[in-house]
């Protein structure tokens, strides 16, 4: 199912919230062209878990790059930049994350591209937006969990705050940028109007958080309220919404009221709780720690099962990798990476009931070069004179 038949977008993006936004449209039938830079993308010479690599490419690479296609131009050309502007002009939107300026300055900023072609959308993603007293700095996940606030409240506030564990505001602007493109598209389907869409890490973050920051703002609520026991997972949800030891594993317990916790646990000590699961969160949240870290997890499922307690257990990759959940829900696929496995994470949604199927995987810088440049026009000795000058690049593998 190609949802996104006919549109055609240009990617200039790097890292991962920019080449995960095009990602989302290309899964969706979307023809994404990756611009690369001679030598490739950063994300295909960089791998997380120690530079792990599979058959030799890059993990985040593979992450954030199905199902699109590559070019490689050499935009420190005046050549490349002319292959560059055509390119972009045959397309309906340009997504691109590089710092800001960067862009204008080659030539290729929205007002440049708005002059020849009204009707674009013009993506951009960027750390901190195109202003502001951070715009030139590094945008990167972690830096603007910090900024703001994410880490203060995710752990003990003032003794131990702790990042989210993944790179989720990269992965959420990504997601919020894409929903942005579609809405620009509609618009141009609609109307013939393009559309300026700007994205940024900081804004993504923020509205991640957008449930406890009206809770806190609106409330006129102070710093010492995220304060909170350590079994407490959210600063603003009362107990007992938390993480909590057994003698054998850990569960993490929902809301859920005390009296029942009580009755499920064989400890009337717990009712006492009942309605002040807010005013005594800390106090109530210790005594259920107490109450439970003896039972083995057997113990629990039984208890909370009969009683009907929201819980779950903790589980790590591998008990994720085994859960028939996953297996149901198709969130993993393993493809073939040159002769080696690795396994891919597919498309979030499902359309009428499928899960969308994997394409491609681009994995040489460039190998889509002479293809994309004869769509645009290019006549065969054109793009042979652009490749032996270096303006564009192919494998050389697809040179012989």
């Amino acid at each position: 199912m190609e949802l996104l038949r006919g549109m055609r977008v240009a990617s200039f993006t790097h890292w991962l919230q920019g080449p995960a936004t095009t990602q989302y449209l290309a899964d969706m039938g979307a023809d994404v062209i990756k611009v690369e830079a001679p030598g490739g993308s950063h994300e295909r010479r960089w791998s997380g878990a120690g530079g792990r690599k599979v058959a030799g490419y890059g993990t985040l690479y593979l992450a954030a790059n199905r199902n699109t296609r590559n070019m490689v131009i050499d935009l420190k050309s005046p050549e490349g930049i002319a292959v560059a502007k055509r390119l972009i002009t045959s397309c309906d939107a340009v997504v691109e994350n590089y710092r800001p300026g960067v862009m204008d300055r080659l030539g290729l900023g929205y007002e440049a591209i708005r002059a020849v072609k009204p009707d674009i959308i013009y993506a951009s993603a960027t750390g901190y937006g195109a202003g502001g007293p951070l715009s030139k700095g590094p945008g990167q996940d972690l830096l603007v969990q910090a900024r703001a606030g994410m880490v203060a409240q995710t752990g003990e506030h003032g003794a131990r705050p702790t990042p989210i564990g993944n790179s989720g505001i990269d992965q959420h602007g990504a997601a919020v940028l894409a929903l942005g493109v579609l809405g620009a598209y509609v618009r141009k389907l609609t109307t013939g109007e393009g559309t300026r869409v700007e994205g940024s890490l900081y804004t993504a973050c923020v509205d991640f958080m957008q449930e406890g920051l009206t809770h806190y703002f609106s409330g006129r609520q102070d710093r010492r309220v995220l304060d909170r026991d350590h079994h407490l997972s959210c600063w603003y949800i009362e107990a007992p919404y938390g993480a909590y030891r057994l003698k054998d594993a850990e569960v993490v317990i929902s809301l859920n009221p005390y009296e029942k916790l009580a009755q499920a646990l064989d400890c009337p000590a717990l009712a006492a709780y009942r309605g002040q699961q807010w005013e005594k969160r800390d106090e109530a949240a210790r005594a259920l720690a107490e109450a439970v870290k003896d039972f083995t997890f057997a113990e629990i499922k039984a208890r909370f099962d009969a009683h009907g307690i929201w819980y779950e257990r903790v589980q790590d990759f591998d008990d994720m990798l085994t859960d028939p959940q996953a297996a149901y829900a198709e969130v993993l696929r393993e493809v073939d990476v040159a002769g080696q496995p690795a396994v891919l994470i597919n498309h979030p949604n499902r359309y009428d009931g499928e899960v969308l199927p994997f394409r491609r995987m681009p994995l040489k810088p460039g190998q889509d070069t002479r293809a994309v440049l004869a769509e645009l026009g290019y006549a065969a000795d054109e793009i042979s004179c652009l490749i032996e000058g270096g303006a564009v690049h192919e494998p050389e593998d697809n040179a012989r």
